[in-house]
């Protein structure tokens, strides 16, 4: 189907042209009737002459106190019907839906001028196509009629069968993001919601999210008809298994699962109000208003009210921090809106929705900088760019396919222009710890993943790979260079002197307090042993790298089994010794004791 929403100011005939065009009442509550005029949004469909498809009508409020309404109701919607009647002309509150039709960027449209039974609607409609040409609609068609008389109907019909035909064709393979207007419950059924499903495809048994949890589609229709699948455009009825009423409301939006991310802080472009040559200087509290949502918005300026990043003044790059997050992309539109002043603040365009903390001084105007060439437009090669380091998850979520060319691991990606400067850093980082820790053989992963930066060790191999880390090497969970030196060289004679004594008493370990002598304390023996010039068999107790094959060797002669007392004997060594040696034996599995306590190689 097609779907188009009306627009205009309070009582001009928007309502009763719907009911005409469809015979539909779209004013849903008794109140509604009762006040003549339309509080709520409210919803109508015909089949027009000479269209395949039918077209559905959002009637949306026209009174001041429901502007919030209005929006909700045109914001996901892609073509408007301008209502402005004869005997009225423009008013207030058409100016106010204009501009926010101009400032969510809708560029398609029809002017209709009602109740010309009325009064002569020449003059009310040229002074609405002036208005309307300076908004994002331009010069729009027009057509007079009257919704009492039916004078009319028939060109409007066949000029809204234009006007849809138009319209582009939406992507129906696209991830969902529909954005609830309305919520109710169905006895025998439970959870309703409606809304306009503006891209993408939803079939019943569909898991969709909302918010944190997952929701499944029991059932769908569209135009008051069972339907599966629906796809966009479409008004769209989902009956929802997994969320109570009191769960779900207006502003809540049903998403593809792992495709969207909610966003409370967003960087974006704020455009000038129409009519404006400038754009306006913002409160700092504000509302952000984007599909059916209305958000309560914190403003921070990126560069100073007298200085904006755009030269001309036109455009103003800033932050909103958002009261609850919204599922947002870059490159959505939405608009600003000062509700104790009832007027629209601006156009905005999404730029960042990941953006990055500003902790420095200077730091938002550099941002505001950074921003500046940005269109909005999701692309991943630039998304990856500035970001250097993502999820891949997260690049898929801004609607972006993954390049088949961009380094990852791990579930993360890498900007391919950033290795080198991680290369070169890591070469820095390791030569630093060589330094400062020449007993320790390597920069542990961990510690090199923070010093670059990077949220996992496991991107650590995409920076090794580099031409620029050729002269590292990964050892043992550590980075080192290729050529290290292994020990100190005081470290080294100390080492070759134990090495002398044992030569010719393999097995007779030095003394705490020769080891001390020779100045080989805890932390130089454990860099010894990790480099393989000594073996350590228990606490204190160091031999030379082979004495364990030599022990072997020796206790080979011995009957099986055999005592301590013979091993020791065997050894030519001391109790001190050969308790923990024969014990490293046993957990190597080269020996193994019986229930005597007796001892016999394996």
């Amino acid at each position: 189907m097609r779907v188009v929403a009306t627009a205009g100011h309070v009582d001009h005939g928007k309502s009763t042209l719907v009911r005409a065009l469809t015979g539909m009442e779209p004013d849903r509550w008794a109140e509604e009737r009762r006040r003549g005029m339309t509080i709520d949004l409210g919803f109508a469909w015909t089949t027009l002459p000479g269209l395949d498809e039918p077209v559905a009508f959002v009637d949306v409020p026209g009174h001041e106190r429901f502007v919030t309404q209005m929006l909700a109701g045109v914001g996901p919607v892609p073509a408007t019907m301008f209502v402005v009647a004869a005997d009225s002309g423009w008013m207030p509150q058409s100016t106010e839906h204009l501009d926010a039709l101009d400032a969510l960027g809708v560029r398609n449209g029809l002017l209709v001028v009602t109740r010309s039974d009325l009064a002569d609607p020449e003059l009310a409609r040229d002074e609405a196509l002036e208005h309307l040409a300076e908004s994002s609609l331009g010069r729009l068609p027009s057509v007079c009629v009257s919704g009492t008389t039916g004078l009319g109907l028939d060109e409007l019909k066949a000029a809204l069968v234009e006007l849809v035909g138009g319209l582009p064709a939406p992507d129906l393979d696209a991830d969902v993001r529909l954005w609830v207007d309305r919520a109710f419950t169905v006895r025998g059924a439970g959870t309703v919601v409606t809304g306009t499903l503006g891209a993408g495809t939803v079939r019943v048994g569909d898991e969709l999210a909302l918010g944190d949890r997952t929701v499944v589609v029991r059932g769908m229709q569209a135009l008051g008809e069972s339907i599966d699948p629906v796809r966009a455009v479409a008004r769209v009825a989902l009956n929802l298994r997994g969320v109570g009423l009191d769960e779900v409301g207006r502003g809540d939006a049903l998403t593809t699962p792992g495709r969207w991310l909610r966003s409370d802080v967003v960087d974006v472009r704020v455009g000038p109000p129409r009519g404006s040559a400038a754009a306006v200087d913002l409160p700092q509290q504000v509302m952000l208003h984007v599909g059916s949502a209305a958000v309560a918005a914190r403003v921070r300026p990126l560069s100073r009210e007298d200085a904006p990043d755009d030269p001309s003044g036109v455009t103003r790059t800033v932050r909103l921090t958002l009261r609850d997050a919204l599922p947002l992309r870059p490159g959505d539109h939405a608009l600003l809106r000062d509700p104790g002043a009832h007027r629209v603040l601006g156009g905005v365009t999404v730029l960042d929705v990941r953006p990055p903390s500003l902790r420095r001084r200077g730091a938002a105007r550099a941002r505001a900088g950074e921003l500046a060439t940005t269109e909005g437009a999701p692309d991943a090669r630039a998304e990856l760019a500035r970001r250097r380091v993502m999820r891949r998850d997260e690049l898929v979520a801004l609607g972006v396919e993954v390049p088949p060319d961009v380094p990852a691991a791990g579930g993360w990606l890498v900007d391919p222009g950033h290795l080198p400067v991680l290369a070169r850093r890591l070469v820095e980082a390791v030569g630093a710890h060589a330094e400062t820790e020449p007993l320790d053989p390597g920069l542990p992963a961990k510690a090199a993943a923070r010093a670059l930066d990077l949220p996992d060790p496991r991107l650590l191999d995409l920076v090794l790979a580099e031409p620029g880390a050729a002269s590292l090497a990964p050892a043992g969970g550590r980075v080192r260079a290729r050529d290290a030196g292994g020990l100190p060289d005081a470290v080294r004679a100390a080492v070759a002197t134990v090495r002398e004594d044992l030569a010719d008493a393999p097995f007779n370990a030095p003394e705490a307090h020769r080891l001390a002598e020779l100045g080989l304390r805890t932390r130089e023996l454990g860099a010894a042993v990790t480099a393989g010039e000594l073996l350590k068999v228990g606490d204190g107790i160091y031999l030379a790298p082979d004495a364990a094959d030599a022990a072997v060797a020796r206790l080979a002669v011995l009957p099986s089994p055999f005592t301590l007392s013979e091993a020791r004997q065997a050894l030519g060594t001391t109790r001190r010794v050969a308790v923990p040696l024969l014990e490293y034996l046993a957990k190597q599995g080269r020996t193994r004791r019986d229930a005597e306590g007796r001892h016999a190689l394996r």
